[in-house]
């Protein structure tokens, strides 16, 4: 699987590099106004040619004049333009997410306007886009921030291919537009839904099990923590709570955490909207449990993921989750995966 997506990675790159010799440096479309502005300019020009009139010359040459300051002004704005893509920490499939892009201006006395810009992904067909946004104004050697709306279709890697940047500063005239070179990639994880803690979601075992242990304590307080959803209000220490400004749990010595094994089965021949079906309720148990404060593992025919905590482990079970497939998840059972301070078995 890795190498062949080290293929594919070297595949794109070798196509971009290509689209990037090809590509010309500016791209320029008239607009419905721009194409009415030139037949007028065709008019007038034709009939100072057949009467020789003087007038009809200077609102001629006017209006060449016209289109040459507007693509002057429209060059002005897109040079010295530069975007830093900034995406959220996850990304989930099905999900509405926001990114910022940071536009800078890096002339030191003129001014861009008219501004927008649009995101664009590899797909199967090709590059699409996937968000776009305006800005008005970007003055010069300084900056701004603008957001869009992604919404990933699928889980697996979101290749971004470039932004393209666009203006019809300054009459409306023409577009004219630029497109930057702005690689990066994005794990997007399977689509996850609100699910009730510690029950099954369906009827079917291979979509998840959810099997919890209770939670057993002492009687001595050995360290705090956030209140968590499904902490009972008896745990809440409220002193330190006040003093902080928001709930805080106090974890008693020998305390051992609820613990949940997710299972997944994806055997050969299951139609693919039964597959991402499966996945999701994989991911969706995964993330309801440990925000529930419970030891969450994973269990595939493959691999196993021993229950655990922590941002790190979670990472580590919605990565395996966003890239999975049958055949992975049928393997031949291998080994007991177990994250750093995972307890034993």
């Amino acid at each position: 699987m890795d190498r062949e997506r080290d293929r594919r990675s070297r595949r794109d790159s070798a196509l971009r590099r290509a689209r990037r010799r090809l590509r010309p440096p500016r791209s320029l479309r008239a607009t419905r106004a721009g194409w009415c502005f030139v037949a007028i300019i065709f008019g007038v020009g034709f009939a100072a040619l057949n009467t020789g009139n003087n007038l009809l010359y200077l609102v001629f040459a006017l209006m060449l004049a016209f289109l040459v300051l507007s693509g002057v002004l429209s060059e002005a704005s897109l040079r010295g333009i530069r975007i830093e893509r900034h995406l959220p920490r996850e990304l989930f499939a099905a999900a509405t997410h926001s990114v910022v892009l940071r536009v800078h201006n890096d002339q030191r006395r003129v001014a861009s306007f008219a501004l927008t810009i649009e995101d664009r992904a590899l797909a199967d067909e090709g590059p699409r886009s996937v968000g776009r946004c305006f800005t008005l104004r970007v003055g010069p050697r300084s900056r701004v921030d603008r957001r869009y709306a992604l919404a990933p279709e699928r889980r697996g890697e979101l290749v971004f291919d470039s932004l393209r940047v666009s203006t019809r500063f300054p009459f409306g005239l023409f577009v004219k537009s630029v497109e930057l070179e702005a690689p990066g990639t994005a794990l997007v994880y399977p689509a996850v839904h609100p699910l009730p803690i510690g029950a099954p979601t369906s009827d079917d075992p291979h979509e998840g099990e959810a099997r919890p242990e209770p939670a057993r304590g002492g009687d001595t307080i050995g360290g705090l923590r956030d209140h968590l959803a499904g902490d009972g209000l008896a745990r809440v220490h409220w002193r330190r709570s006040l003093r902080a400004g928001r709930l805080v749990v106090g974890e008693r010595e020998g305390e051992a955490r609820a613990r949940l094994e997710v299972l997944l089965q994806l055997p050969a021949g299951l139609p693919t909207p039964a597959i991402e079906q499966r996945i999701s309720e994989a991911a969706s148990q995964v993330v309801a449990h440990l925000e529930a404060g419970f030891e969450v593992g994973l269990r595939t025919r493959a691999r196993r993921f021993a229950p655990a905590t922590g941002a790190a482990h979670r990472r580590e079970l919605l990565r395996f989750l966003a890239r999975v497939t049958p055949t992975q998840a049928e393997g031949e059972p291998a080994t007991v995966f177990r994250p750093a301070g995972a307890p034993g078995r």
